[in-house]
């Protein structure tokens, strides 16, 4: 069985996870079995497309209540890490691989995907690249080995506290 892994966040996403829980868990889950309710009263339940849209909706709700209880059990809050350049969870790292132009640097979050918009990477810190940069500050060159067994090489341009 794999180990579950603490998930940092901060008290805001913590927060805002919590409600989006409490919401599903109540008003969510009772506006789905009122849906349910409804298209069961049209009667045939084999050809009753708005039954199964509703019970599909109610699968949606109750994964992500579990996956939603699972973070939040496994969460660890803390405040947004300092602003020294060096690498830790709720940073935005901005990276480039040796030999690439500045130009093709790439930034990500390293923490959880939950915290941060949709046009931002988002890495874990047990990733390859994450547990090897975890630490390691601005202007640090680190190597790691990536899923495909390539060892890479890459130099950590910049690390700036998350503010989302």
């Amino acid at each position: 069985m794999t180990e579950q892994k603490t998930i940092w966040l901060t008290q805001e996403a913590f927060d805002k996870l919590k409600a989006e829980l409490d919401h599903l868990k109540g008003p969510g889950r009772q506006e789905v079995i009122e849906k349910i309710a409804d298209a069961r009263d049209e009667g045939d339940l084999k050809e009753n497309g708005g039954y199964h849209a509703a019970r599909e909706e109610q699968g949606k709700i109750e994964g992500r209540i579990r996956q939603l209880e699972d973070m939040l059990r496994r969460a660890e809050v803390g405040e947004t890490p300092p602003d020294d350049g060096v690498v830790e969870p709720g940073m935005v790292v901005t990276y480039k691989f040796v030999g690439d132009d500045d130009d093709e640097a790439e930034s990500f979050l390293l923490g959880a995907r939950e915290i941060a918009p949709e046009d931002l990477k988002v890495y874990s810190p047990e990733s390859p690249l994450g547990a090897a940069i975890h630490g390691k500050s601005k202007g640090d060159t680190v190597s790691y080995e990536a899923p495909n067994g390539k060892t890479l090489q890459v130099v950590i341009l910049d690390a700036k506290p998350f503010n989302g």
